[in-house]
């Protein structure tokens, strides 16, 4: 049995795949030689497959997951967690943002008495654009989801046997590793770790993927937007129902005509539009629990450079 597993979700990353081996290699044989790297292949589309079971037939500790269709970085996380052995799991990226040479000070310091030991980025190695978005992400998500996730985060970290054994327990569609990872407790420390700027590719998040992400993330991880629609409904109740006392005195005690058509009909458009925005909010929470029943696996393998035997199926 591997004393540390390395999962790595991986996408188009034919060109840094080697480079990543032997840097993995190097920094866990500082470590123990009892080891294995998990690489997840998400259908890029490229020779990443191919690469992998290159690196399986020369190294039996590299064993390699080929998805039937792209699924997502955080379900080959998923598939990853699902079929490691470790009693320390690292997960980390693909493009060698995450420098394999930071594992060693992970490793260490859970030997510390911490179950979780995530790099913090302390200087982002992203353009500005990219650092704004995420800032203003977490920002969000960190309001509608009640927890503190920190912007300079990632996945980068290791993990005990026993938080990961938590987190594989976690069935639902929508997933996010580092969430579930704050979500399921134990023993955690952020520490600094050096964070390289992506030599290889492009990320794959455009804004309009990172917004759709931050859309999922609040749809799947609160209700607030549920209240926050509640409490407006209620508010603009009450304004108007005082508004329309005060103008009914003033028509009793003055004689004051109630012309206000112009009002009238900007507030009934006002009112169609935010009942027609909870409406909408509601299908969405309805779709998600929708997408939940249906029990659907989280991935489907189609391929393996290793036996999969009867305590992974």
């Amino acid at each position: 049995m591997p004393h540390i597993s390395v999962v790595i979700p991986v996408y188009r990353a034919e060109n840094c795949l080697h480079v990543l081996y032997s840097r993995i290699k190097a920094s866990l044989e500082l470590i123990t030689q009892d080891f294995e790297i998990i690489l997840v292949e998400d259908c890029g589309g490229d020779r990443s497959w191919e690469i992998i079971q290159e690196l399986a037939q020369v190294d039996p500790r590299v064993k390699g997951i080929q998805f039937s269709r792209n699924f997502g970085q955080h379900y080959g996380i998923t598939a990853g967690l699902d079929h490691c052995d470790g009693d320390w799991v690292v997960v980390m990226d693909c493009d060698l943002q995450d420098r394999p040479e930071e594992i060693p000070k992970l490793y260490f310091k859970a030997l510390e008495g911490y179950d979780l030991v995530v790099g913090l980025r302390t200087q982002r190695q992203d353009n500005l654009l990219r650092k704004l978005i995420s800032k203003l992400f977490f920002t969000v998500f960190n309001y509608f989801a009640d927890i503190k996730i920190d912007n300079r985060t990632a996945s980068f970290g290791i993990y005990s046997r026993k938080v990961i054994r938590s987190i594989t327990q976690m069935k639902e569609q929508y997933r996010s590793f580092g969430t579930f990872a704050v979500w399921v407790g134990f023993r955690r420390v952020q520490i600094p770790i050096k964070h390289s700027h992506r030599q290889y590719g492009k990320s794959s998040y455009n804004f309009s993927s990172m917004f759709k992400l931050a859309i999922d993330s609040i749809y799947s991880y609160s209700n607030k937007l549920l209240s926050i629609f509640v409490t407006l409904g209620f508010t603009i109740s009450s304004i108007s129902l005082g508004y329309a006392c005060w103008r009914l005195i003033k028509y009793f005690l003055g004689g004051e005509q109630l012309l206000g058509w112009t009002s009238l009909i900007v507030s009934i458009y006002l009112t169609a539009g935010l009942i027609i925005a909870v409406i909408g909010v509601v299908g969405i929470y309805i779709g998600k629990i929708f997408d939940e029943v249906k029990g659907r696996p989280l991935y489907i393998i189609q391929s393996t450079t290793f036996e999969i035997g009867s305590k992974h199926e």
